[in-house]
């Protein structure tokens, strides 16, 4: 059983653990992997980018800690199992899997070629590669019998339908990862294994990926803090469902779009 809290001192102490980061190269996921190497957690990057990957090794080496980089493809079964392997043979068992890897596109389905290879290559990244890792983290959570903490990055576009934009398999795949993270919780609660999901709204997630004017409008007119969310702010809710201070939290989809979603 996961041991709550006695006392607020430790609540959200996080050192020591190892986690890995999907897509932690960069964006989110590198904001995310930062905040998690400011509280003293090793952290494993997997992407397929290892160039972009060094830069990132860096930025965490620079905060202090035992960082590393492994070439993964998360759509890729074999590529998964090699990666999750190599992890372990550096760090040893896993505590925390932020499930953050994803593609998006802009595009209509009916616009799409007969075999929808866009529909098929945001489903295969987004929802089965978070299905892979899952998997391959999740039997050697359990084997290891420590319990662990999964944490889904998926998309306030899985709960709504934006309007001028047509981003149909995005919205899909995060829905399902939505759905992926209940069914989950419940399959791994058992073995002190909590599944949790984070949901994001328009972020500014990385330096020169500037937001459209159509995104800063509907920020400015629909969004109730009107204001873009900051990546290490999800960095921060990711770091708090990881701490102790979260042991009773599972199958939760937490939504973090400054109240976006109330009025679109």
């Amino acid at each position: 059983m996961i041991p709550f809290i006695g006392s607020m001192k430790s609540a959200f102490d996080i050192s020591g653990k190892t986690a890995i980061v999907t897509g932690g190269n960069g964006g989110i996921g590198l904001c995310i992997a930062k905040a998690m190497a400011e509280c003293g957690v090793g952290v494993a990057i997997l992407c397929r980018n290892m160039e972009k990957a060094k830069n990132a090794l860096e930025e965490l080496n620079a905060i202090g800690g035992r960082h590393r980089a492994f070439s993964c493809d998360v759509h890729d079964a074999l590529s998964v199992q090699n990666a999750v392997e190599a992890v372990c043979g550096e760090f040893g068992d896993i505590d925390i899997l932020v499930n953050n890897s994803g593609v998006f596109c802009d595009c209509k389905l009916i616009d799409m070629p007969r075999d929808l290879p866009d529909w098929h290559a945001i489903l295969d990244t987004n929802l089965t590669g978070m299905a892979q890792m899952t998997y391959e983290v999740g039997r050697r959570m359990r084997d290891a019998g420590k319990g662990g903490a999964i944490i889904n990055i998926t998309s306030n576009a899985g709960a709504i339908v934006n309007k001028g934009i047509s981003i149909s398999p995005y919205a899909v795949a995060k829905a399902g990862g939505n759905h992926f993270t209940r069914c989950m919780a419940v399959e791994l609660g058992q073995y002190d294994i909590r599944v949790n999901a984070i949901a994001p709204g328009f972020t500014k997630s990385g330096v020169g990926e500037e937001p459209t004017e159509m995104i800063l409008d509907l920020v400015e007119n629909q969004q109730p803090l009107k204001r873009l969310c900051e990546a290490i702010e999800i960095g921060a809710l990711a770091v708090f469902l990881a701490s102790p201070a979260a042991a009773h939290i599972t199958g939760e989809v937490i939504t973090i779009d400054g109240g976006y979603t109330l009025s679109a």
